[in-house]
């Protein structure tokens, strides 16, 4: 036999991070050694879901005939409450038939959209650093990226003016983020007028990963891109109900905006799966529809994480920008420190800390690291002193 056994197909080899993988390895040696390992690397909210969420879902469970199949596009006292919300937070009208398409978790949509639009070498106009799926999806439908880079001297925004116009004019879709994952940058409704405009202009498909768009700090209130002239034209907006309520275990996400987009993705989407569990959308239904005091309280409890980290971290003398939003800290690296990779194993092996470094989100991500708000205020103090000891022994 000259064929070898369960040989992976040639569209995987681009896919995953190793420095993801030799993380987690490293993270489960540093744990079988005995050492406590604080793990602030994946942006998984640790935060319950409000009361009458939880009773909701529970309520729903107990219900004999809610076990059964759902329509891709989810139930219409879902898209109802979706286009409600939008309305009240962002003043963006949504049409609930055409308008909306549920998802499990935002990630679904994120990584599905483009194996219903992206052709074999399409372009795709891609940040980085970025979301590693923004990259993993289009590399799966063999799509080619043209990397947009974000610096820090541009805010983290993509300069639309540095894409040449030969490739602009050849580009089919276009990721954005913000509030950001991972650099934590923002953006304000003028950026997202010039990339609706942009995108217009070349015929360029917009998709909008909106997910922390409630996590926003020191009175700071995220914009939505579809309140840009002309947006829903060509562009539409991911949003995760996962984290913004606390929910990311039961995979629930949307994406609203352009019709014609929409209907590409759930037609995609109807031939590889079903709607999402009944219990799990009247849950969202609650949680979109009720009390958005937990919205508020969980703002209040990652600002709080995010002064204690980044203050603490400051006494040790690595000074750290102060993010407006999101669940991370994009991190310059300490000085006279170079890569990425080598701190963050050297941390994670001496500490127990774990962060990640940059140069696993793009190329553009040397020279930081991403740290997760995720653990309460006492467990990152605990955090802040290993790093600082670690900081004064290795520098």
């Amino acid at each position: 036999m000259n064929k070898v056994f369960a040989e992976p197909a040639q569209r995987l080899n681009g896919l995953g991070s190793a420095i993801f993988a030799e993380m987690d390895k490293l993270r489960r040696e540093v744990e079988s050694e005995g050492k406590e390992v604080i793990n602030l690397g994946i942006g998984s909210p640790d935060r319950a879901p409000g009361a009458h969420v939880r009773e909701t879902l529970a309520s729903a469970c107990a219900i004999e005939t809610d076990y059964g199949y759902t329509m891709t596009h989810g139930i219409d006292a879902l898209r109802t409450a979706i286009a409600n919300w939008y309305q009240q937070r962002f003043h963006v009208k949504i049409d609930v038939e055409t308008e909306v398409l549920s998802l499990m978790g935002s990630q679904d949509g994120l990584a599905h959209i483009y194996t219903a639009f992206i052709n074999p070498g399409d372009i795709a106009l891609i940040p980085d650093p970025g979301y590693p799926i923004y990259t993993a999806g289009l590399i799966l439908a063999g799509g080619q990226k043209y990397a947009m880079p974000l610096l820090a001297e541009n805010n983290f925004l993509p300069d639309l003016s540095q894409i040449p116009a030969a490739i602009a004019a050849k580009a089919k879709l276009m990721f954005i983020n913000y509030p950001n994952n991972p650099v934590a940058a923002t953006a304000d409704l003028t950026f997202f007028q010039a990339v609706a405009d942009f995108a217009n202009t070349y015929g360029i498909m917009v998709c909008h990963d909106n997910a922390y768009s409630e996590l926003a700090y020191d009175g700071y209130r995220p914009p939505s891109f579809l309140q840009a002239k002309g947006a829903k034209d060509i562009g539409i907006e991911f949003h995760s109900i996962s984290k913004t309520y606390n929910l990311a275990g039961c995979r629930l996400g949307f994406a609203v905006g352009n019709r014609k987009i929409l209907a590409g993705l759930a037609m995609l989407k109807s031939n590889l799966d079903y709607g999402i569990f009944k219990p799990v959308q009247l849950a969202a239904i609650a949680a979109l529809s009720g009390s958005q005091e937990v919205v508020r309280q969980n703002a209040s409890a990652y600002q709080a994480r995010r002064d204690v980290l980044v203050d603490g971290l400051a006494e040790w003398g690595w000074h750290v920008p102060k993010p407006r939003g999101s669940m991370f800290v994009w991190a310059p690296l300490p000085k006279g420190i170079i890569s990425s990779r080598q701190f963050a194993l050297d941390l994670l092996r001496q500490t127990g800390v774990v962060v990640i470094p940059g140069v696993a989100f793009g190329t553009q991500g040397e020279g930081y690291v991403r740290i997760a708000l995720v653990r309460e205020p006492e467990i990152l103090r605990v955090a802040v002193a290993r790093i600082g000891e670690f900081l004064r022994h290795c520098l």
